[in-house]
């Protein structure tokens, strides 16, 4: 993947225009700007190759993904969130002003161009997933301006380059494109973190599903059973494998951190948050539009340790042969030493047990001894004698 242009290059975005720009009477017919035309041909892919959307929430991001030549989808650019409202989390009624979570479909029917919130679309909350747990509400956009109660709201221009990106898809044949919506980027690192969230179970469903996109570069077929999200396997026997292959390894690594110690947290929100672009812009004065409760953004994200992080102490390191041979060798300070024990025999010394010879696994040294002793090669023993008090008691 090419590197996520967080940055997003300042200059680029300004001189795209990160002002307000409701005055633009075709602004649905506004081209894709010609940078990002030029990071789609790096890609290899076109305006009009299918389109899927990936939003993080934690890090509120917004990454466009595009097929290119060789059919995978590939990332072409990320676009910082301006504002989104809630908590971590899914969605679950009308007016909770929760963000969703989830996979979600937009056909062209679902775009607005006449949003008064500049230009607009509508993600496709509730989905089938939703529905099946009771989720209520409606009409959460992908909109301009910088106001959320429960949309992802980017501002005029950023809304604008999206609506492009999305009606140039629609225009080369793609009926309907999926958007993708994370609590957070889904690493082993970040699902150990938030291993004792109320959520986890959701976001493990969440997981399998981006494991898949991530190993595969196909878009994950989604369906609903039994109240859980399930993926259909790859039609590709190859790709099916490098699926499962990368969402076993991803198991481990979660595990693995777990074991390690890595800590436990929950994040919390007043309502929501920004991405740090669009702080940094609006601290120096630079107009985004209406602002949703401004206030709430000084408690964005406020990290709780549920359980702090332990570090395994690493196994002593093995004692080199060379130093510890020395150590014991005969004529060392040691083996000078503790010769002067009375009776002391060091092993090198020491004559062989009588049954050395035959001292090996039970399954091989058995066998030989019985043989020995059939053949009567077996060394001879002098019985030992029973101690006194041991015989006194035997004639009991």
């Amino acid at each position: 993947m090419l590197p996520r242009f967080v940055a997003f290059s300042v200059l680029a975005i300004l001189l795209a225009g990160a002002l307000p720009a409701r005055a633009e009477p075709d602004k649905a017919l506004a081209p894709i700007p010609g940078p990002t035309l030029a990071l789609m041909a790096a890609r290899d892919t076109t305006p009009a190759a299918p389109l899927l959307l990936r939003a993080y929430k934690k890090e509120s991001e917004i990454e466009v993904w595009k097929k290119a030549g060789n059919g995978r989808f590939v990332h072409v650019k990320t676009y910082p969130i301006c504002r989104w409202s809630g908590q971590l989390g899914p969605k679950t009624r009308s007016g909770d002003r929760q963000t969703p979570e989830g996979f979600y479909t937009v056909a062209k029917s679902q775009m607005n161009p006449h949003s008064r919130y500049y230009l607009s679309f509508d993600i496709g909350y509730p989905n089938a997933y939703d529905r099946a747990h009771g989720g209520t509400g409606s009409a959460v956009m992908v909109h301009g301006i910088c106001s959320s109660m429960g949309c992802f709201a980017m501002t005029d221009k950023v809304a604008g380059e999206l609506f492009a990106i999305a009606r140039d898809a629609f225009a080369g044949g793609q009926t309907a494109f999926q958007f993708q919506s994370f609590p957070f980027r889904m690493s082993a690192a970040n699902m150990a973190r938030y291993r004792t969230d109320p959520n986890i179970g959701f976001w493990r469903q969440l997981k399998e599903g981006s494991d898949r996109f991530e190993a595969t570069g196909e878009e994950p077929v989604v369906s609903v059973a039994a109240g859980r999200y399930a993926f259909a396997p790859s039609k590709d026997p190859a790709k099916e494998a490098e699926a499962v292959a990368h969402h076993k390894s991803e198991e481990a690594k979660i595990a693995s951190l777990v074991e390690d110690g890595s800590a436990a947290v929950r994040t919390t929100y007043s309502d929501g948050g920004q991405h740090p672009f669009w702080a940094s812009l609006i601290a120096r004065g630079v107009p985004v539009g209406d602002i949703s409760r401004p206030e709430a953004l000084a408690y964005a994200g406020q990290e709780v340790i549920v359980i702090p992080a332990r570090r395994r102490p690493a196994p002593p390191a093995p004692l080199p042969e060379a130093v510890w041979a020395a150590a014991i060798a005969p004529g060392s300070p040691l083996s000078a030493q503790a010769t002067r024990i009375a009776g002391f025999v060091s092993a090198w010394e020491a004559p062989a047990p009588a049954f050395a010879p035959l001292a090996t696994r039970y399954a091989e040294s058995w066998p030989r001894i019985l043989r020995a002793s059939l053949d009567n090669d077996a060394p001879a023993f002098e019985p030992i004698e029973a101690a006194p008090h041991v015989a006194q008691v035997a004639q009991r």
